[in-house]
């Protein structure tokens, strides 16, 4: 009985899992990201819990999974933003400094993977100097909320490959 829990326990820990996702941003190849999850950043020397993908201002942002847009968001650090869930709502994720959304894009709005939803920028606290996608994944809690989640490093997920690994 108790190693019938302990499947049934990594199993729904696997359902909250990322499956393999698109790159965001148009263009970019998994060799071109640099994993940015655990670098600390702002004056409290917060974890950074996101990877930022460089790219020219105004390249496509693309969603990397099915799901629907659970909210359209301006805020001081991320600037124009854009939080998605997958379509088990299981998974949040954020795309943040976007320069501005793709037209007719509406929160509630269902997303295919590879659907444009918003274009690179430098809004919020990025520099101008260099425009990024500042992406991120959090696996939801029970009440759903946007904006809140334990933080999953994006890396591995988008096919990003850990120091020293053999490709």
């Amino acid at each position: 009985m108790a190693r019938l829990g302990w499947l049934v326990l990594a199993a729904a820990s696997a359902l909250a899992q990322p499956a393999s996702l698109l790159i965001p941003v148009e263009g970019v190849a998994a060799s071109q990201l640099r994993d940015s999850f655990a670098e600390k950043r702002g004056g409290n020397l917060r974890g950074h819990e996101a990877i930022d993908i460089p790219a020219p201002l105004g390249t496509p942002v693309r969603a990397v999974d099915d799901g629907r847009v659970a909210k359209l968001f301006l805020s001081k650090p991320g600037g124009i933003t854009i939080y998605q869930f997958d379509r088990d709502e299981k998974l949040g994720y954020y795309y943040a400094h976007l320069d501005r959304y793709a037209p007719g894009l509406t929160q509630g709005q269902q997303l295919r993977r590879g659907d444009v939803i918003g274009y690179v920028g430098a809004t919020g606290n990025a520099s101008p100097a260099a425009p990024h996608l500042h992406f991120a994944i959090f696996r939801l809690g029970p009440e759903k909320q946007w904006w809140k989640g334990e933080a999953i490093n994006p890396f591995t997920y988008l096919g990003g490959q850990p120091s020293g690994a053999q490709k």
